[in-house]
């Protein structure tokens, strides 16, 4: 950046027009266009600040004046700049600041999720392709006959457009006698990647989408992973201590583990969140409708609470966060004092975290022992049942529903569930259905 002394008809003629000066810089402003590409002229030497004049009101009508101009050179050409500008450019630049990421709040590329949710309809097609309506339906009703093997059951056995509760059974589905009696305890994870029907799968698999994606973003693929398989186990492991008369597939214990995960996250951590009472009470209000929904007629609530309880006590564990004060301490800039040392964790975060530990621990253990004894958990809680069904004028709480209304049942429960977001359809059959807790 120089300062070029030049005479403004012969070096810069096209001042001579009517140039316009701001009051505020020393530099003629004038048209972009025009200034751009003017070359430079040859006898244009050099000068010390002091000795180049300053313009300061309209140029006088004489044709021999002095201007000052900061410029920048390049390929022949001058180009006026903002003298503010020019005397930034001239002051040594600062380095760079670094700034160091800080591992507990970076966020995490996502992937886990996706994969759950592509698992979850790749084993949905194999399903139906096992299924094979055509060939082993006793009725010649299939639903969607062009869709060849991958055809659905009728609807008077399967109103979700799925597969039939042998195929089910055979592809993995928790069957409380074969766990039992022959030690198949796989079943109690397999049943978590299956579903009942399209509507199913399709709702799971949005809410898991809404659910999942947020928190391994926030937290990461190992813990979220974790959450949702220790879930799923936890909502089947509940669901069989109640309900052993049944067939039950689907991932709504697992989802509800990760809205208790959250719940529990927003309480472990609340001294870091703003408008925390909002979303506490936004947060217990989906919990409480969905929790609602299981009460009524042929839906599981049962895998809906295990899969809570187990993801509520497992946030306290994989989802703690340290306090911002420790953060300040750790993460200062040199000679900064920080004074009085401050924890990592808060006193009520350590104590939430060892006893949930051993919570989940001891829960999953009892539970699982108890199951493979074979105790069945309504002969100890004679009200329990109330938990999954609450029966009333309009509908029962019997294991065989009527036909005819168990259409319409689900054409609007889905309804309501897909609004919401949150989780999907929990349904239990009579003999002739399946038990869907996912």
């Amino acid at each position: 950046v120089g300062e070029k002394q030049l005479t403004a008809p012969q070096r810069f003629p096209f001042l001579t027009a009517s140039p316009q000066f701001s009051p505020l810089l020393t530099t003629p402003v004038v048209p972009f266009s025009q200034a751009y590409h003017r070359p430079l002229p040859p006898t244009a030497g050099r000068v010390p600040p002091q000795q180049s004049a300053m313009v300061k009101g309209p140029p006088p009508p004489h044709s021999e004046i002095q201007i000052r101009t900061n410029s920048r050179r390049g390929n022949g050409a001058i180009h006026p700049v903002n003298s503010d500008s020019a005397a930034a450019a001239a002051q040594p630049a600062h380095p760079p600041q670094s700034y160091t990421e800080v591992k507990h709040f970076k966020k995490w590329v996502t992937w886990l999720i996706p994969c759950f949710v592509v698992a979850n309809i790749v084993m949905f097609i194999i399903t139906m392709y096992v299924n094979n309506c055509p060939k082993n339906s006793v009725s010649d009703s299939c639903v969607a006959r062009f869709l060849g093997r991958f055809s659905f059951q009728p609807f008077k056995e399967n109103p979700l457009l799925g597969p039939s509760s042998a195929t089910l059974q055979k592809m993995g589905a928790l069957d409380v006698n074969k766990v039992v009696k022959q030690h198949q305890g796989w079943r109690l994870l397999s049943c978590n990647w299956l579903h009942g029907g399209l509507f199913h799968v399709l709702a799971n698999m949005l809410s898991l989408l809404v659910i999942g994606i947020r928190l391994e973003q926030e937290f990461g693929f190992v813990k979220i992973g974790l959450l949702y398989v220790i879930s799923g186990f936890g909502g089947s492991l509940l669901s069989a201590l109640f309900i052993q008369g049944n067939i039950s597939v689907g991932a709504s214990g697992a989802l509800f583990g990760l809205l208790g995960a959250m719940l529990s996250e927003l309480i472990t951590n609340w001294s870091i969140y703003a408008n925390k009472v909002a979303a506490f009470i936004t947060l217990m209000l989906i919990i409480v409708i969905n929790l609602a929904v299981g009460i009524l007629p042929h839906v599981d609530n049962f895998a809906h609470l295990g899969g809570f309880i187990t993801g509520f006590l497992l946030g306290f564990v994989f989802l703690i966060r340290p306090q911002y004060g420790w953060f300040n301490q750790r993460y200062s800039p040199p000679g900064f004092a920080p004074g009085r040392p401050k924890s990592k964790f808060k006193t009520y975060q350590c104590i939430l975290w060892i006893g949930s530990l051993i919570l989940v621990v001891a829960g999953l253990a009892v539970g699982l022992a108890a199951l493979l004894r074979g105790v069945d958990a309504n002969k100890h809680c004679s009200w329990c049942h109330y938990l999954s069904c609450v029966p009333t004028g309009r509908w029962s709480c019997k294991t065989q529903p009527a036909f005819c209304s168990v259409s319409d049942y689900f054409r609007h429960l889905i309804l309501f569930q897909s609004r919401i977001l949150r989780n999907s359809i929990e349904t239990r059959f009579g003999q002739y259905l399946m038990d869907f807790h996912g």
